[in-house]
């Protein structure tokens, strides 16, 4: 009688020898709708981390001065005041109403200059996060943008005191479609933070040439004057209106002024076409984050 062998295991089967990897390939990445749609998920799935970096931002920056926050009501105000000395009395270029008329202006730009700034170094200044495989990068550049939101609803309180104090003859209905245009402003920010965000990653010249460029981009924008006066600039210098014309502080500034300056209705037409563009560049903007988004680890 032959001894007893025990049955041999069936050998596996080819389907069964190796596991489905974890990852994603780099051949699987999504294409360019892919990586935008991913991109605006990633933004929206993570809407409370956002809160909670603009909550730590807007602490950090009221602890760091002994005046802490009221800087955001003063600074506005101190900027006016140089400005008024500069046009009024300096270059003696009256304009009624003035300090109204610059503060109108001086306002979402340091919302947008504070929002550049803080970008542009809102990924290489978190290295320990962006090493984490699994951290959402994307929100820092926004969450960047929503401080610089905080700043300007604290600057509407100078506005205010403003308009009630001195100006109460411009205090009209139209002043209710201040947010209307600063939502317009909010969508150009986050495509513009998003973007200069990713490229300084790999140009760090950018972070020390922002300040510049923005200084530069004020002066090429009707803050200090208004736009009919660039106008009559522009009949003997064209480039100089083409500049302008395509400027969107331009469209932005001067709705500004006609909802608290005027007391007219902002430009509606410019507003809308500024709107479309500012979405197509958050668009593009998201797909290049998301596009380098893998090699931040390694560049920083």
């Amino acid at each position: 009688m032959l001894p007893y062998a025990p049955p041999m295991a069936s050998a596996p089967k080819a389907s069964q020898k190796a596991a489905a990897p974890a990852y994603r390939s780099t051949s699987e990445r999504p294409n360019t709708i892919g990586l935008i749609g991913e991109g605006f998920r990633e933004i929206w799935s993570r809407r409370r981390l956002i809160r909670y970096l603009v909550q730590a931002d807007m602490k950090k920056k009221g602890a760091d001065t002994i005046l802490g926050n009221v800087w955001w009501v003063i600074d506005p105000l101190m900027l006016m005041a140089v400005y008024v000395i500069l046009v009024t009395v300096i270059t003696a270029k009256p304009q009624p109403d003035y300090p109204l008329f610059i503060f109108a202006a001086i306002l979402p730009w340091k919302w947008f200059t504070a929002t550049m700034s803080d970008a542009v170094g809102s990924v290489t200044g978190q290295e320990r996060l962006i090493k984490q495989l699994h951290f959402p990068k994307l929100v820092l550049p926004v969450a960047s943008v929503f401080s610089g939101v905080a700043s300007f609803a604290f600057g509407l309180i100078p506005l205010a005191a403003l308009l009630v104090l001195f100006y109460s003859d411009r205090i009209t209905a139209w002043l209710l479609l201040i947010p209307v245009v600063a939502f317009v402003q909010l969508v150009f920010s986050i495509g513009m933070a998003t973007a200069v965000s990713a490229v300084n990653v790999f140009y760090r010249d950018l972070g020390n040439a922002i300040r510049h460029l923005l200084r530069l981009w004020f002066y090429l924008s009707p803050a200090l004057y208004s736009a009919k006066q660039i106008e009559s600039l522009g009949v003997k210098n064209p480039t100089i209106a083409a500049i302008f014309d395509l400027n969107p502080f331009t469209i932005l500034f001067e709705s500004y002024r006609n909802v608290i300056y005027n007391g007219t209705a902002p430009l509606w037409g410019h507003l809308a076409g500024l709107l479309v563009v500012s979405f197509l560049i958050c668009c593009l903007a998201t797909w290049g984050f998301k596009r380098l988004e893998p090699a931040f680890a390694k560049v920083l």
